[in-house]
C-alpha cells in the first residue's frame, strides 16, 4: 500500500472526531500545567492517543493542529513548537504500529524514542527563535544550569531533554493504559491498535 493510500485509509470520520478530542485535551491539560508553571507539558496527551489509534500521519497532524490553535487563541509560543507536536504524534505512530504500545515498559521505551525526536526538533527552536527562555516552567532548570556556568546551547539540550523525558514517558504510559481499558468495540474501529 503506497503513503497516500494508507493516509486516505488513515482518517476515517472517527479519526477525525478523535483529532478534535484530542486538540481540546492537549490544550486544556498544557494551559493548565502552564499556570501552574510546572517542569513538563502534557500538552501532547492527545497527540501520541491520535497517533496509538490512528496512525503517524493522524497524529502528526493532531498536534500540529493543536499547537497552531493554541498559538492563535492565547500562546504564540505555542506555535512555534508545531513542528515538535506534529513529530511527537509521527513518533507515536511509528512507535504503535511497531508494537510499542503493547505493554507498560514497552510504552516507556516509546516514550524515549519520542523524546529523542522530539528534543531534535525542539532544542534549535527554543535556542534560536527564543534564546532559550519560553515561559514555561522548565526555565527554572535552564537557570539554575545557566547560573552553574554551563553554555547556552549545553543549558538548552538538557533542559528540553531531561523534561521532556519526564514529561513523553509519563504520557506515553498515560496513553497505554487508557488504549488498554478501552472496549473492545472502540477499539475495534482503530486498525492501528492491532498493532500496538
Amino acid at each position: 500500500m503506497g503513503v497516500s493510500e494508507q493516509i486516505k485509509k488513515d482518517f476515517t470520520t472517527f479519526t477525525w472526531v478523535l483529532i478534535a478530542v484530542a486538540i481540546v485535551i492537549n490544550i486544556a491539560v498544557g494551559q493548565l500545567v502552564s499556570l501552574l508553571k510546572l517542569p513538563i507539558f502534557l500538552d501532547s496527551i492527545g497527540t501520541v492517543m491520535v497517533g496509538v489509534l490512528a496512525g503517524p500521519w493522524a497524529g502528526g497532524l493532531a498536534g500540529l493542529i493543536t499547537n497552531l490553535i493554541w498559538g492563535v487563541i492565547s500562546s504564540p509560543v505555542a506555535a512555534a513548537f508545531a513542528p515538535v507536536a506534529m513529530v511527537i504524534g509521527i513518533a507515536a505512530g511509528v512507535c504503535a504500529r511497531m508494537g510499542m504500545f503493547k505493554t507498560w515498559w514497552t510504552a516507556i521505551i516509546a516514550g524515549l524514542i519520542i523524546t529523542v525526536f522530539n528534543s531534535v526538533v525542539a532544542v534549535p527552536i527554543r535556542l534560536y527563535m527564543f534564546g532559550g527562555i519560553t515561559g514555561s516552567g522548565a526555565d527554572f532548570a535552564m537557570a539554575y544550569l545557566l547560573a552553574l556556568g554551563r553554555d547556552l546551547f549545553g543549558s538548552v539540550v538538557v533542559t528540553v531533554f531531561t523534561t521532556n523525558v519526564i514529561d513523553k514517558v509519563a504520557t506515553a504510559v498515560l496513553v497505554w493504559g487508557i488504549v488498554k481499558s478501552l472496549p473492545a468495540r472502540t477499539a475495534a474501529r482503530f486498525p492501528a491498535l492491532a498493532k500496538a
